[in-house]
């Protein structure tokens, strides 16, 4: 039987390089020799990737508690149909966004239920190993969306105050989880920050040796 693979998320506000880090640090885990999967949320599985469309389109102005829930029912298809079955084969995987995005989302950043959220979560039975939080200022926020170039979706839609509450929320949540969030600066340039990252699951990397 293989052993386990490990599970790291990536999370962080609009611009702080989530995505570009979680394909670094897949490339760097298989330079390392490990099986990796780099997948997202929402989304990463086929009826999960259905509803990031309904979610992020802006085409649908769901309420408050219906979007959270769909943001559950996208999870637990790629919980079920994708992570368990990779981390079962000894697969590690690297997401892009996990249940800690709906807690400082929908939770900090539109004053959603967060008792529920929370129970939602460990409904879900997993856990990330090791969940990296990069933190960039709401200025560094606006000025990489901006430089993007390309049409907004809905939540990069919702304005500065929306980006200060969810900043505060990521902070928020790495201090109530010490054992399993590491918060690292996103401002600086990207080889840094990867450096940074490759640091901290350097640990991971040699337990699962």
């Amino acid at each position: 039987m293989a052993e386990r693979g490990k599970f790291i998320t990536l999370e962080g506000g609009e611009g702080a390089g989530k995505s570009t880090q979680a394909r670094m640090l897949a490339e760097q885990l298989r330079a390392a020799g490990h099986q990796v999967l780099l997948t997202r949320e929402p989304g990463g599985a086929p009826g999960a990737e259905i509803l990031r469309s309904l979610l992020l389109s802006g085409d649908v102005a769901w309420s408050l508690p219906g979007e959270t829930l769909l943001h559950f029912a996208a999870r637990a298809e790629h919980v079920a149909q994708t992570i368990r079955p990779a981390l079962a084969r000894g697969v590690w995987v690297v997401c892009d966004r996990f249940y800690d995005s709906t807690m400082v989302y929908q939770g900090y950043g539109q004053g959603g239920d967060r008792a529920a959220i929370a129970t939602l979560s460990g409904l879900l039975g997993i856990v990330p190993d090791l969940t990296l939080v990069l933190d960039v200022s709401v200025a560094t926020s606006v000025a990489r969306m901006q430089a993007r170039g390309i049409a907004a979706d809905r939540y990069e839609r919702l304005g500065e105050g929306f980006f200060a509450r969810v900043r505060q929320g990521f902070l928020d949540v790495a201090a109530g989880a010490p054992g399993r969030c590491v918060v690292i600066g996103g401002g600086a340039r990207v080889d840094d920050v990867a450096q940074q990252l490759w640091a901290r699951v350097q640990a991971l990397t040699v337990a699962s040796g």
